[in-house]
């Protein structure tokens, strides 16, 4: 089949990948100028599929009130929630009942392990380099924090998660950097989890796809699409739209834009997410791979020779409008466990990304009920947990295979 593919983030370049693998003739259509240059760019990097669970879950809107006035809140809302925003919130409501938080974090986690099995078999067999760490860790700063995490744990068990509940001293042992002057009382020790570079494995991936055929048209913009029987796309600033056998749109937040004319009402919105990234200035001083700030959601991570802290939640402002709250509790969060050891005085990368969040957690993922047209996006704050899963499951629907993981979670008829 000759498939055009709308978006070149991690999900997009995995799907792209993956559909050539299958000896379909691809083009991708991204509107910047290279791949995962936006919720792709800077993200944690963090692959725990056991921690892939929906943020509707029994009890989060309470969590939620509860922190919003804190200085180093988690979740912040802004001056900008409109109608799209306020029918999420309500959509989200919704979902954190627990029958069907049930049954979106079962099919969340389904995906991510398969996800992370996908990963493993791409990087191993096409030997991509690319900086990573294997190991994570979730520190608990009190007793709070440990009681707090007792039900996810559960989540763990019931998921077959390997982790064991340690100590302090025992933590220090995984991190000998963790800063002697911070109290706390212990983490949870994920061996089988790790942490890596999106951004780099994007980039090494397209040019596996590249090898395959596929072609990548940067700088354009896909101003429409065309259903069946006239499958195709209209690009910004050309008479007629391009003919393909098949569209898949992978878009993040301009999907709904995108979809809406063909009848299809996506509630995605944009939540955002900060990051910094900073060189290592003494090694001995870093992280060895990722740990987790239970108390802040904040992670520390080692990619290469950079340490990356990610963290925030904020619904209802700009991309532009980048904020130094949330960047305060990075810097808080680094310095409480991590002291001198990235380069802070220059070369210093400070980002904010929009994840494309849909209100219940499972992305959309496989037809879309629209002749011709086909689904990959929605995947929030998981993208990079979830893109290769998602890719090989989206290239089995369309070619007519079972997917190795049951789709019906992630279709777009629940919102209809």
């Amino acid at each position: 089949m000759n498939i055009a593919l709308i978006g070149a983030g991690i999900v997009g370049v995995t799907t792209a990948y993956e559909l050539a693998a299958d000896g379909h003739q691809v083009t991708v259509f991204e509107r910047h100028g290279a791949v995962a240059e936006e919720t792709s760019f800077a993200n944690a990097g963090i692959v725990a599929p056991g921690y892939v669970t929906p943020w509707a879950a029994p009890g989060m809107p309470g969590k939620v009130l509860g922190n919003l006035l804190s200085q180093h809140a988690a979740v912040r809302l802004g001056p900008r929630l409109g109608g799209a925003e306020l029918g999420w919130i309500w959509k989200w409501l919704r979902a954190c009942r627990t029958e069907r938080y049930l049954s979106n974090r079962s099919h969340l986690q389904q995906l991510a392990f398969y996800s992370r099995e996908r990963l493993q078999l791409l990087r191993e067999s096409l030997e991509l380099e690319y900086d990573r760490s294997q190991g994570y860790m979730v520190l608990l700063r009190s007793d709070k924090d440990r009681q707090m995490v007792q039900a996810g744990l559960q989540v763990l068990k019931d998921a077959g998660v390997r982790f064991r509940d340690i100590g302090a001293e025992e933590a220090r042992k995984h991190e000998p950097a963790l800063n002697p002057d911070t109290d706390f009382v212990g983490a949870i020790h994920l061996p089988d989890d790790e942490v890596g570079n999106c951004r780099q494995f994007a980039l090494l991936l397209r040019n596996e796809a590249q090898r395959l055929g596929v072609r990548f048209e940067f700088n354009t913009t896909v101003t429409h699409l065309h259903p069946a029987p006239r499958v195709g796309v209209q690009l910004g600033g050309e008479g007629s739209p391009r003919p393909f056998d098949a569209v898949v749109v992978c878009a993040g937040l301009a999907s709904a834009a995108l979809l809406r004319p063909l009848g299809l009402k996506v509630p995605l919105v944009a939540v955002h997410g900060y990051s910094v990234s900073a060189a290592v200035r003494e090694p001995l001083n870093a992280p060895r791979s990722a740990v987790m700030d239970e108390r802040y959601k904040v992670a520390i991570s080692r990619l290469g020779q950079r340490v990356r802290v990610a963290g925030s939640a904020e619904l209802g402002r700009s991309l532009a409008d980048k904020r130094q709250a949330p960047l305060r509790t990075l810097y808080k969060v680094l310095q409480d466990w991590f002291p001198g050891a990235a380069r802070m005085a220059a070369g210093v990368q400070e980002w904010k990304g929009a994840r494309p969040m849909l209100p219940d957690g499972p992305p959309l993922l496989g037809a879309s009920g629209v002749p011709g047209i086909w689904l990959n996006l929605g995947h929030g704050s998981s993208g990079w947990a979830l893109s290769c899963g998602s890719a090989r499951a989206l290239a089995d629907n369309l070619a007519g295979r079972p997917p190795q993981i049951e789709l019906d979670g992630f279709s777009i008829q629940r919102y209809r």
